[in-house]
């Protein structure tokens, strides 16, 4: 087991031992006992569900500081205390098994795996054992918090408050602790009046929000962190997927254009005036029970910080109708973060115009949440919003088109085959979901649905004006707020170039910026064991909202990458694809991939299947993306593999690799996909991560509780990992606004850019390039009497690497 902790503020002694008496572990008079009572007092503060110090020492007993040596009997001899006493007690503490995880006669065996103290002579001092035990408090225990936050969860604060008036927030080691009162939680709604009219009712918008924040915030101010999700107020399933669309349709000629965009702006909109006020309150009339649930935000609110969530336009007890990403969703999500800095009105109920203020913010915000979550946090940060301080924006979309599109090809979100803007529009518009709200706006809500179909244009996945107003790195110039980004290398749902793309728009901006990378797809990462990042989210927070000095911007990497060949490795690095990474040049021939041979021939494959096997593939991707990569096959034929030899050294790949293709297709219409991928029978990361104890992770003192998971190594070996991909209509060849002519047999050059990825290819593996046309995961599958011809005298593969 390694735990990787990223989140570890440097510390003086002095420093330590001040902090130390700020959270009551240690008082002024523990300081002047002997170093076997000041342990023995150390070591019963390391228990605080017991209350005696009788019942302490049961404990202490139970752990070992050497063979035959228990840690109450270490207390009460005269004997030196060594290192490797502490350094025993330490790893049991933290959950650690003596004689399994660790052996003590060499506790010091694990300091590559874990945080332990360094001690610089053989008989330790009372300084010495004030370090040993602030570095404990800060350093993770096996169930993937510090041991610092797992006291909390055994009551530590909880009983320090029966007599000590601690502050509030208090920080240790630059991150916010859990001393909120998460029993006495405040849940009320408001609903905020937006600067628009959506569904043109002649009336700004009222948007419903929930709020869940601690009672102490009727004292003091506290920080917010804010939710946008469309899902919160409930999805229409069985509507939506109605409203797939069939992908077994052909691919079809398009009409040229020199550019796809239109010169037209959009005309301002008279709105109606704001509503009258008629009086001011400070008590909410509506309260909720359960809310969208998201771990992340819980932890926090025993740490001081409000958490709001809002569905935005369209949802249920909201005004409004749904638009994917548009300006108008721009607008809803940031009106809330305009209440919460006192800028916008707020009322008590949808009627009475009794306004509500959000006295209890201290007008600092961080947006949160994955997906559509992390997507609006993305869009409400390149307004610029006043008050939105930073965002995480988590497997977030930085573009629709880059979601729904691929130059000049409609592409699917992967394993969403027909999932478009208006399907998703269908999904998330749950005022459906109430009869009487319905029934006044059902006629608007058709026509608004079908504005979308026609605007998202299905017919040629055109790069349109839609598409042009939902690409939000247009505007990022804007974004005020600090970023950190977290996205999954094999998250082929919001693919990694949403992140890529951003990063770069971002680099240069006078912005604090951090990315987190990790070797899942479409999944959360707070409560991995292998890294500390709910630590290091808390070190950002209580930086960006509490205006904490604790050198969050310093410490944290600018990037981290987890590594894809050994379990519970995380690396740091300057950056993600730098354009200054040196370039690898492989060569496309008869016999491969090759650095130093070209070929001057030409192959060929067809695009079109017998119908037993497309309706087999069509039914089942899963078996289609197996038989794309095996030499053996039903797609033999239809796809042409260049294998390069196997690796003598890794290869790290770090950015986006790009195809160049001499192509020729036999019809006036044609796609070009690819695939990079690793083959070799290896074991594998799984492609999930693992549970490894359900409810291990304590949020806060009998409070909620989280799941502790990993990615494991797979207990067998798999034969190829897709590396990246990448796809192109042959009409957009040229440049992603133009549609060009194809002309039957005439070869045309192509650079595919794929996806971006940071991937090591260790020694015995081996990369292969495969060329094809229908992804039966992804495009449309027209399985249309298309050949296509590579010239590879002209045709090579670019790598960025490390």
């Amino acid at each position: 087991m390694k735990i990787n902790q990223f989140a570890i503020a440097p510390m003086t002694l002095a420093d330590e031992k001040k902090e130390l008496l700020a959270i009551h572990f240690i008082s002024q008079a523990d300081l002047q006992l002997t170093s076997h009572r000041f342990l023995h007092r150390l070591l019963q503060q390391s228990f605080p569900e017991v209350t005696s110090t009788e019942a302490a020492d049961g404990k202490l007993a139970n752990l070992l500081a050497a063979q035959q040596l228990d840690a109450r009997s270490l207390t009460e001899i005269s004997a030196d205390i060594q290192p490797l006493h502490i350094l025993n007690l330490y790893l049991q503490l933290l959950g650690f098994e003596a004689g399994q995880d660790f052996q003590l006669d060499a506790p010091e065996k694990m300091a590559a795996n874990v945080n332990l103290p360094k001690f610089d002579h053989d008989s330790l001092n009372n300084a010495d054992l004030l370090h040993a035990w602030y570095q404990l408090l800060i350093t993770h225990t096996t169930t993937g918090q510090t041991f610092l936050d797992q006291l909390a969860s055994r009551g530590y604060y909880h009983r320090l408050q029966a007599s000590v008036k601690l502050p509030q927030p208090l920080f240790f080691n630059g991150k916010a602790q859990p001393v909120f009162d998460t029993t006495q939680l405040i849940h009320e709604v408001v609903y905020v009046e937006s600067s628009q009219d959506s569904d043109h009712d002649g009336l700004l918008d009222l948007l419903k929000v929930e709020i869940t924040r601690p009672a102490e915030s009727n004292l003091q101010p506290v920080p917010v962190l804010y939710t946008a999700s469309p899902y919160n107020q409930g999805t229409n399933d069985a509507a939506g997927d109605a409203l797939t669309h069939n992908v077994n349709v052909p691919l079809t000629e398009k009409p040229v254009t020199a550019s796809t965009l239109s010169d037209t702006s959009k005309q301002p909109v008279q709105l109606p005036d704001p509503r009258v006020v008629n009086g001011h309150t400070d008590q909410a009339d509506e309260i909720f029970g359960n809310s969208f649930d998201y771990s992340l935000n819980d932890y926090f609110l025993a740490r001081g910080f409000a958490v709001v969530y809002a569905a935005g336009i369209g949802t249920k007890e909201s005004d409004g109708l749904r638009t994917t990403g548009d300006p108008e969703e721009t607008t809803s999500t940031i009106a809330i973060i305009e209440w919460l800095n006192g800028k916008r009105t707020a009322f008590t109920n949808r009627t009475a115009n009794i306004a509500i203020d959000a006295n209890w913010s201290n007008h600092h915000v961080a947006m949160t949440g994955r997906s559509y979550l992390g997507t609006l946090a993305t869009a409400a940060a390149t307004t610029g919003v006043d008050g939105l301080k930073t965002i995480i924006c988590e497997a977030g979309i930085s573009s629709w088109y880059d979601y729904y599109r691929e130059n000049g090809l409609v592409i699917a979100p992967g394993g969403f085959p027909g999932e478009d803007a208006d399907v998703l529009a269908e999904e998330t518009f749950s005022r459906q979901q109430q009869a009487g709200d319905y029934s006044r706006v059902e006629q608007k809500w058709q026509r608004q649905l079908a504005a979308i179909k026609t605007g998202q244009d299905r017919d040629t996945g055109n790069y349109n004006d839609f598409w042009d107003v939902r690409n939000y790195r247009k505007n990022a110039k804007n974004i005020k707020a600090d970023v950190m980004i977290v996205h999954g290398l094999n998250d082929w749902n919001v693919k990694p170039r949403n992140a890529e793309k951003l990063w770069r728009a971002i680099s240069g901006l006078p912005i604090n910026h951090k990315i987190i990378l990790h070797q899942g797809p479409h999944i959360y990462i707070n409560n991995f064991r292998s890294l500390d990042f709910t630590d290091m989210v808390n070190l950002w927070l209580s930086h960006e909202l509490y205006d904490l000095d604790n050198h969050a911007e310093k410490i944290l990497p600018d990037v981290l990458i987890q590594n894809n060949t050994q379990i519970e490795s995380w690396q740091a690095y300057p950056d993600w694809g730098a354009t200054s990474n040196p370039t690898a040049h492989y060569n496309l021939t008869t016999k491969g991939l090759s650095t130093e041979t070209t070929s001057q021939e030409t192959v060929q494959f067809d695009d079109q299947l017998d119908d037993s096997n497309f309706q087999q593939y069509a039914k089942n991707n899963a078996q289609w993306q197996q038989d794309l990569v095996k030499s053996q096959s039903p797609l033999a034929g239809h796809r042409q593999i260049f294998q390069a030899p196997a690796q003598t050294d890794t290869l790290v790949i770090d950015g986006c690799a790009k195809l160049h293709l001499s192509v020729a297709s036999n019809q006036p219409i044609g796609l070009i996909s690819t695939e990079l991928v690793d083959l070799g029978s290896f074991k594998r990361l799984n492609p999930l991560p693992t549970t490894l104890a359900r409810q291990a992770m304590v949020l806060g003192y009998h409070y909620r509780k989280e799941d502790l998971r990993e990615f494991q190594l797979a207990k067998k070996a798999t034969p190829y990992q897709l590396i990246s991909k990448a796809h192109m209509n042959l009409q957009n060849r040229t440049s992603l606004t133009q549609v060009d002519t194809v002309k039957p047999g005439v070869t045309y050059p192509i650079t595919l850019e794929l996806q971006p990825t940071h991937y090591q290819l260790t020694a015995g593996h081996q990369l292969a390039l495969i060329v094809y046309a229908t992804d039966f995961g992804m495009t449309v599958r027209g399985n249309q009497k298309i050949t296509y011809t590579l010239s590879l005298a002209n045709s090579w593969l670019e790598l960025p690497h490390l």
